[in-house]
């Protein structure tokens, strides 16, 4: 496969990456499906880590990888190293997202431990009896309902999709690199090279 299809291949698989990002950033506005008090959202969603991070950080890079792979060859030197610049984008963007994402798993969720008070329960666990790995200690949120279960399935969604978006990048920063300095694909080359 030439740097050019390969540069196509990764742009194509990184736009519903970013869409499912996005959305999946959204819904963490939302937990459970209800419209809450903005201060009463957990304060890692407003970092924006699947809609700038792994959604827009990468959407950027796709379009010119996409781009980049045209005909199928990377004659197009320039393209490919703009694609590579814009893959180190979005790499940064993906990571972006892991590490929030992380972050926002590792703390637990903001929630309603009763009477109204909003806190995160699960900030200073340990990692023996983290909530992650304990159920039973579920029972200390009140409201929202299923907040637990909504955040780790959004922010695991979030890491998941965040890891995969890097590493897609970091395999254009290295096929952009090969196409910018190899240039055009090995078939066309023996091909122009047999009709001399």
């Amino acid at each position: 496969m030439c740097t050019g299809k390969c540069s196509k291949c990764i742009g194509v698989v990184l736009f519903p990456l970013a869409i499912c990002a996005i959305i999946s950033n959204i819904l963490l506005f939302f937990p459970n499906g209800n419209v809450l008090d903005p201060k009463n959202i957990t304060d890692l969603v407003w970092y924006f880590h699947g809609i700038l991070g792994a959604g827009i950080l990468i959407i950027l890079p796709a379009f010119m990888m996409v781009g980049a792979g045209g005909a199928g060859c990377c004659a197009n030197r320039c393209g490919m190293l703009l694609s590579m610049l814009l893959a180190v984008l979005g790499t940064t963007g993906g990571a972006y997202c892991v590490v929030i994402s992380s972050l926002g798993l590792i703390r637990g969720p903001f929630c309603d431990i009763g009477n109204g008070n909003y806190s995160y329960p699960f900030q200073n666990d340990s990692l023996t009896d983290n909530y992650l790995f304990n159920q039973t200690t579920w029972s200390i949120c009140k409201k929202p309902e299923n907040i637990i279960i909504w955040n780790i399935v959004l922010f695991s969604l979030l890491l998941g999709i965040g890891i995969i978006e890097a590493v897609l990048c970091l395999i254009q920063v290295i096929n952009g690199l090969i196409g910018f300095i190899c240039g055009t694909c090995m078939r066309k080359r023996k091909t122009d090279i047999a009709g001399m």
